[in-house]
């Protein structure tokens, strides 16, 4: 047990040093060091057997993420940006986009296969079997390429596919299991779409099949602010669910239970797209099983050890993954802690005369487990999310039972849809009420004050090393008081909020440009007033979370005001979002808002005339367009005039728009101006630089972004000018305080 322990431990640290440390072409150095200690620790003799095997597994995993690199990534990093005819076989079926529509395939490249994903143009009806043929650009997703790697090589997607020219629709001459189980995952979301209520189908497909492509922001961000998000992304939890199931099937028949286990483990993990954390729990039971059949000794240490490493040997990049990291850690912690909280608990508030032994049992498990998980995914969830849940505890104690009973429920009416349609409706109606119970109670807990925190606040982060320190120190002593670990966090967390919410009041005048990719979010904040200026960016949901998250980390839950430029998506996408997570006293919009309406409890007004509002000890003026039209050239400018601070929005207009500004406004010189049109070749002209003679100049811009900004012809105007430039795609978030 503790060989593999030490084996694969040093096996995974060495990928994850390889995939986020070391240039592809360096790869040999880090597995040479790794055999040269390995060999000079076993000449002194001194050596230890875990020490041993610790680097034994550091060299093997070195070598071996060093040999998948050359000798099967490599024939895709060849093609990456290249244009070239190539032949994809579907895998499943095609999901419509903004732009087109995209699908999972397999690419053959010099006799290998490759997992693809790809970009069509046309919204395309394709399904498991079919073949697409024509030209293509490839760009690979690992490191080595001419574009930053992205999160797909953790899931074994190494190519991304762009159609460039017309293609041929086939169908593949043989289908396989795979197919067969990618119909099948149709199949059962069809079910669900007819038989749940509108309000509780989304959340039965992300419980039963992982998808969350249906779930709302507003559900989906209840669910991760109250710490139960794990529900929605199937994992450990919904396998142990199903082999419960299965057991009590079987009735706990040993054989019986392996003869239907291992297919149905193996179907389940490929309806549920083989992500990493299904996969790593089907491993894990897997082994079980074997175990149960031979009659061996089951350790769960070894068990997670084994599936870790099986992972690594098919993909050594899947330890980039979160699913991965968070899956893995999850369990690490609940089997190094659950335990020993649990018998402290037990222990400590031990049954008293009239108390229910079962009650405290139930209570003691559910805060035990809770807290073992968090032990190693807190930090990956504040890493990789900005997010910590303090109400998680609560939120699980009060669901996961629950979550069983609707996992049943949704197997059932699956089951029963093949026989009776309207028994199926029947039963999905009776378990939307346990789902309903579910989001209502997450809802709950997610609108109380300080149910999670966010890393958006440096003071946050470090409150969280603090707690990791305190936890080491815990840990390290002898005589072990929880009593003094729990206030020392708890006084550690109320100086961290204190902190991030009195930090932004000593500023005058506080201007943040959020980096949120291709789109524009601003935050202005003096005398206690906050206004944001648009909401948008890359993604909807990211720009809402961004702009949600940078004003809950001050302590902000509701703006003075928010004012959209206009509505196109980079600049107006996010706020729906965000008003579900922040309110407004004030909406203000242009006159034409091209069709789009916005939900606020605050006054909305369309800005169809200049408006002129109170902001702080200054003042806002606000500038509408002197003609109709929702284009660019008819952005709201905004111009925040305080005592220590000028500054001016001008949206997306370009050169002709900013002319006509200049004609209808006393503008007069300014501190600081955001570029318009995000840096366009059009936008920022020389009429207006000389007019409002910017010190600063601000470009909110995405990184590699399709058109090309900012302009060369932008940054040499700004350079002729004397203006300090700063750019969200290289400086990341601006705060400038005065």
């Amino acid at each position: 047990m503790r060989k593999l322990q030490c084996l694969t431990l040093g096996f995974s640290l060495s990928c994850a040093l390889c995939a986020y440390l070391v240039r592809p072409e360096k790869l040999w150095i880090p597995c040479g060091c790794f055999l040269l200690l390995l060999l000079l620790t076993l000449v002194t003799g001194k050596e230890r057997k875990r020490t041993v095997l610790f680097l034994l597994g550091l060299s093997l995993g070195s070598g071996w993420y060093w040999g998948y690199s050359v000798f099967y990534l490599a024939g895709a990093v060849r093609m990456d940006e290249e244009t070239v005819p190539a032949t994809v076989r579907v895998g499943d079926y095609s999901c419509a986009t903004d732009y087109g529509s995209t699908v999972d395939g397999t690419v053959t490249l010099d006799g290998k296969a490759y997992r693809v994903k790809v970009y069509l143009k046309d919204k395309e009806n394709l399904g498991p079997g079919d073949t697409l043929t024509g030209t293509f650009r490839f760009r690979v997703t690992t490191p080595g390429g001419s574009e930053p790697a992205t999160w797909h090589k953790g899931r074994g997607t190494f190519l991304l596919l762009y159609q460039s020219g017309e293609l041929s629709l086939g169908t593949s001459e043989s289908r396989s299991w795979l197919d067969r189980a990618a119909e099948l995952r149709k199949n059962l979301k069809g079910i669900l779409t007819d038989c749940f209520p509108e309000d509780t189908r989304a959340f039965a497909k992300a419980l039963l099949l992982g998808d969350t492509t249906d779930l709302s922001y507003e559900t989906d961000t209840d669910l991760k602010v109250s710490g139960i998000r794990h529900v929605a992304a199937v994992s450990g939890l919904h396998v142990s669910i199903l082999f419960a199931l299965l057991s009590a099937a079987t009735l706990r028949k040993r054989s019986l239970t392996a003869l239907v286990g291992f297919p149905a483990l193996l179907l389940f993990a490929a309806l549920a797209g083989f992500t990493p954390s299904v996969t790593r729990a089907c491993l894990m039971w897997g082994l079980m099983l074997l175990s149960m059949v031979l009659g061996k000794h089951y350790d769960k240490v070894t068990a997670l050890c084994f599936a870790a490493l099986i992972m690594l040997l098919w993909n050594p990049m899947v330890v980039t993954d979160v699913g991965f990291q968070l899956s893995v850690g999850s369990v690490a912690g609940i089997f190094l802690f659950s335990g020993k909280i649990q018998k402290w608990m037990l222990g400590r508030f031990s049954p008293k005369k009239g108390r229910s032994r079962k009650g405290i049992a139930f209570l003691a498990g559910s805060v035990s487990v809770t807290l073992g998980a968090l032990a190693f995914t807190a930090p990956l969830s504040a890493l990789y999310f900005g997010t910590v849940s303090l109400i998680g505890v609560v939120t699980n104690m009060l669901t996961l039972g629950i979550i069983s009973l609707i996992f049943y429920g949704i197997l059932g009416v699956c089951l029963m849809d093949v026989l009776w349609h309207t028994g199926a409706a029947l039963l999905a109606r009776g378990v939307s009420w346990l789902i309903r119970y579910v989001l209502a109670v997450a809802k709950l807990l997610s609108d109380i004050p300080l149910a999670a925190v966010y890393t958006r606040s440096p003071y946050i982060v470090a409150w969280l090393v603090f707690v990791y320190l305190l936890l080491v120190v815990f840990l390290a002593q002898k005589k072990r008081m929880p009593g003094v670990l729990t206030c020392c966090a708890v006084i550690g967390l109320c100086a961290a909020l204190l902190c991030s919410w009195a930090e932004p009041m000593r500023d005058d005048v506080r201007f943040t440009v959020l980096d949120v990719g291709q789109g524009q979010c601003l935050i202005l904040q003096s005398e206690g007033c906050t206004y944001l200026v648009d909401c948008g960016g890359d993604r909807d949901d990211e720009a809402a979370d961004i702009a949600a998250e940078a004003l809950l980390s001050q302590g902000i839950a509701s703006l003075d005001g928010l004012i959209l430029t206009h509505c196109d998506r980079d600049h107006a996408g996010g706020v729906e979002g965000l008003l579900s997570r922040v309110d407004t006293d004030l909406l203000i919009l242009p006159a034409e808002t091209g069709g789009r309406t916005f939900h606020t409890k605050g006054e909305v007004v369309y800005a169809a005339e200049n408006l002129e509002l109170t902001f702080g000890t200054g003042k806002i003026r606000i500038y509408s367009p002197k003609y109709g039209g929702d284009t660019n050239e008819n952005s709201l400018c905004v111009l925040f005039d305080t005592e220590n601070c000028d500054i001016l929005i001008t949206g997306d207009r370009d050169g002709f728009g900013e002319r006509s500004l200049l004609r209808n406004a006393d503008l007069g010189k300014v501190d600081i101006l955001v570029a318009g049109h995000h840096g366009s070749k059009n936008a920022t002209c020389s009429e207006l630089l000389a007019a409002v003679r910017p010190e600063i100049v601000c470009i909110s811009v995405g990184r590699n972004n399709p058109f090309g900004h900012p302009a060369p012809e932008t940054l040499a105007r700004l350079e002729e000018n004397g203006c300090q430039v700063y750019r969200t795609d290289l400086n990341g978030e601006i705060v400038i305080r005065r």
